[in-house]
């Protein structure tokens, strides 16, 4: 391969992994991987952002945890009004996340992030209409797609936008010096639905928001491990000048 045009070929190569084999990742070659992701640039060199890695025991638990609230929250969704205000007052169903990761798109955004979510159901063989199927795939996010390891990601608040984009940064970083090694990711804000599973387990500092989780492992070899979604066309990304 032409090193000219490594960082090319890699964004290019980059998928988000939703199928994992269970094989444990080495605890040298995960310390390598974010190292490796500490390159990353920021702003002033602050690096605002810290690490909770969660493997074995520690992310069967958390895992455990986040599909019951997941299980839960969608029964709750779907009862009725005596279940849900019962349901509110016991606690525990609401998302308890630093951020709200359930988003109302613009229009413009909303068609492509439709459309990915139709091209993606299509490699899984999943019909619009299957309701079950999907959410069983969604449920799956919560299970970090069979990834025996899944990093929670917090970035400091204080910075605001420019710590989220800091953090952005290290977080690309991270996915493709994975890539680099054989190892796959998801980058998913499902994971910070619900913040407790992970504080209640390591030691964050209250300054520091869970931003979003990153599967990691080694892909299995499945047809969902080879969906891209397409971008958008460079003449859409680029402003016009005024006239």
């Amino acid at each position: 391969m032409n090193d000219t045009r490594a960082i090319q070929t890699a964004l290019e190569n980059r998928r988000s992994i939703r199928a994992f084999k269970p094989d444990p990742v080495p605890e040298d070659l995960l310390a390598e991987i974010l190292k490796a992701a500490l390159e990353a640039p920021s702003w002033g060199n602050v690096q605002p952002y810290r690490v909770a890695i969660a493997s074995g025991d520690q992310a069967i638990a958390i895992a455990r945890e986040l599909n019951a609230k997941f299980e839960t929250a969608t029964r709750v969704r779907k009862a009725n009004l005596v279940t849900k205000l019962a349901a509110l007052l016991k606690g525990g169903v609401k998302p308890d996340g630093d951020f709200n990761t359930v988003i109302k798109y613009p229009e413009e955004l909303r068609a492509r992030y439709r459309d990915t979510g139709m091209g993606l159901y299509g490699v899984l063989g999943i019909d619009r209409a299957d309701t079950a199927a999907r959410h069983a795939q969604m449920a799956r996010n919560f299970s970090f797609f069979g990834a025996p390891t899944a990093l929670f990601i917090f970035c400091e608040e204080n910075l605001g936008a420019y710590g989220a984009l800091d953090t952005g940064a290290f977080i690309q970083s991270l996915a493709l010096a994975a890539q680099e090694r054989g190892l796959g990711t998801c980058i998913q804000a499902a994971l910070a639905t619900w913040a407790s599973p992970v504080r209640t387990r390591f030691d964050v500092p209250e300054n520091y928001k869970l931003i979003c989780g990153v599967s990691i492992g080694y892909p299995e070899d499945e047809p969902v491990n080879s969906f891209k979604p397409k971008r958008r066309a460079l003449s859409e990304l680029t402003l016009k000048a005024k006239a």
